[in-house]
């Protein structure tokens, strides 16, 4: 299928590089922007670069972003729509898995974390899961390492997941954002990245952004 550049635009912003896979995994820009708030002045790490829709918009609030990711094409493709929208020097890119020890050891000096593992994990036995999750990397394991180095993290997950599974977190704010009506995703907000402790809504209106 392809990929259309005006629905490229609607949900990001510009005429990025995306495939199918990375305009379907990619967060629409309206939700970015509100993530981003929240790092705004810090130094960020990002796990999962995607093809780099999060990582802009955290480089235009945040004073660095790190940000990590294990498949060469995609970051490819993440490097190239950095550099179109003219924030290359504020973000630097590495290659590896964060959840390898030898990876973490490289990174500089951050003070938060964003998270989205890749929950594109399909077939008969799927299961949109937080606890024992198939996302890539795993998204209760990301967690708990992430919260090993800074207890100010922010996590993105699919808004299918059974809230039960978040009990027993750390003190968080459990942010459901929605496109219109529809719940599209969830954030969990750990530490200072939190403005309160419990269940929030973040709206935004209904836009079309169809190939």
């Amino acid at each position: 299928m392809m990929i259309s550049q005006e629905a490229i635009r609607t949900k990001f912003g510009d005429d990025y590089t995306a495939d199918e896979r990375t305009f379907i995994m990619g967060i629409d820009e309206r939700f970015t922007s509100h993530f981003a708030k929240r790092f705004t002045g810090r130094c960020v790490l990002e796990t999962c670069s995607g093809a780099g829709f999060t990582t802009i918009s955290l480089a235009r609030t945040a004073a660095r972003v790190t940000t990590v990711e294990i498949h060469g094409p995609t970051r490819e493709k993440a490097i190239q729509n950095v550099h179109r929208a003219g924030l290359s020097e504020r973000v630097s890119f590495v290659s590896g898995d964060i959840m390898n020890p030898e990876t973490i050891e490289t990174l500089p000096m951050i003070d938060a974390v964003f998270m989205d593992p890749d929950w594109a994990v399909t077939g008969p036995e799927h299961m949109y899961r937080f606890l024992g999750s198939n996302t890539q990397p795993p998204a209760d394991a990301l967690l708990d390492k992430m919260l090993s180095i800074t207890q100010n993290v922010a996590m993105v997950l699919p808004p299918f997941i059974d809230t039960r599974e978040f009990e027993g977190l750390p003190p968080h704010e459990r942010e459901r954002l929605f496109l219109g009506d529809s719940h599209e995703l969830f954030c969990l907000y750990f530490g200072d990245l939190a403005q309160t402790i419990g269940t929030t809504d973040f709206r935004v209106k209904e836009t079309s952004a169809l190939p």
